[in-house]
């Protein structure tokens, strides 16, 4: 009698990658959008109102923040966290080349560094790279203020695109295509293309400005009731 043999398993049919890889976007620019009168532009005396309602909220949150309880703070992270346990990074080399991946809200930005460097070329993982947000957002590891905090603390949560940039600068130019391994780049795809935006001019709403128009086009000027009393 035979002994049985070891039955070795072969790939899982549901082991896709957990990332997404997108190739850079070869469309240069996006259709222009119609031109707007300068009208538009000019904050009418509703937008000036609600621009210092924000600004005054804003400041007045930030002078009572240090002034919050502690259990208020951990309520409103624990509902952070609840609302949007996972977190969606992309990171974007400088060809636009973008690699994507979903990460628990509760990881820190190490988790992202790791997974950034395990798709590097061999001879491109040894270099030091830093991953930021525009303008001057450096997220380093070796931070204090950065490296112990989840990417939820991070306001990263629930979806964050990071640039990278590397120690060589060799490796920033915009030409030079991302440092990654032919595997990786094997599986990129074309990245989805916006929604597009109606093409039309937003209205500002109901305006009190006097049709001048109205009264030029006409052949007959008509002058106001009270206007005609005064000149008795």
């Amino acid at each position: 009698m035979s002994e049985p043999q070891q039955v070795v398993a072969g790939p899982s049919t549901d082991s896709a990658p957990e990332f997404k890889v997108y190739k850079p976007s070869d469309v240069v620019a996006a259709a222009p959008p119609a031109v707007l009168p300068d009208e538009y532009f000019t904050p009418t005396a509703a937008d000036l109102r609600a621009a210092q309602s924000q600004l005054a909220a804003r400041t007045q949150a930030l002078t009572n923040a240090p002034l919050r309880l502690k259990t208020t703070r951990e309520a409103e992270e624990k509902a952070k966290r609840d609302r949007w346990p996972n977190t969606t990074i992309r990171i974007r080399f400088t060809d636009r080349t973008q690699l994507e991946k979903v990460f628990p809200s509760t990881d820190k930005i190490r988790s992202v560094y790791a997974f950034v460097r395990e798709l590097l070329r061999e001879d491109v993982k040894p270099i030091k790279f830093i991953l930021y947000q525009a303008p001057n957002r450096d997220l380093k590891v070796s931070d204090l203020k950065v490296r112990d905090l989840t990417l939820a603390q991070l306001q990263l949560a629930p979806s964050s695109v990071l640039l990278i940039r590397f120690e060589d600068d060799s490796l920033n130019g915009s030409h030079v295509p991302a440092p990654l391994i032919t595997n990786v780049l094997s599986q990129a795809v074309d990245l989805p293309r916006p929604p597009e935006v109606p093409d039309m001019v937003p209205s500002k709403g109901p305006t009190s400005k006097i049709p001048a128009s109205s009264s030029s086009s006409s052949g007959e000027k008509k002058v106001p009731k009270w206007l005609k009393l005064g000149k008795k």
